[in-house]
């Protein structure tokens, strides 16, 4: 539920790339891990702000929010699900996905551009 709200927001606003990692087998953390880019640090912004009014209109309290104005990289942290948000250039140079090997994408989609 927490990672389909979370998605629908990023594609609601646009975000590019959308990537959800299950981690359920590799950390008791969390579940899913969401990976999306947005062009600038305002709409980064703005989609953590998604994120966050989405969850909380389905009564979910976000655990916290990460990354200041300026930033190349927020996170949205849901609990059984953590959203990073990243500028493209920043995604490529930490390439998050990679840290967690050949672990199943859930589901890819997003906006090109």
């Amino acid at each position: 539920m927490l990672r389909d709200l979370s998605i629908a927001a990023l594609d609601e606003h646009k975000a590019i790339d959308i990537q959800s990692i299950d981690v359920r087998q590799q950390t008791d953390i969390t579940d899913y891990l969401i990976v999306a880019s947005g062009n600038s640090d305002r709409q980064l912004r703005a989609l953590a702000d998604a994120v966050i009014d989405k969850v909380r209109g389905e009564g979910v309290r976000p655990l916290g929010k990460e990354g200041a104005s300026g930033s190349d990289w927020m996170l949205v942290d849901l609990g059984d699900v953590v959203v990073h948000l990243m500028r493209p250039e920043t995604r490529d140079f930490y390439q998050i996905e990679r840290l967690w090997g050949e672990l199943p994408k859930v589901r890819s989609q997003g906006n090109e551009g």
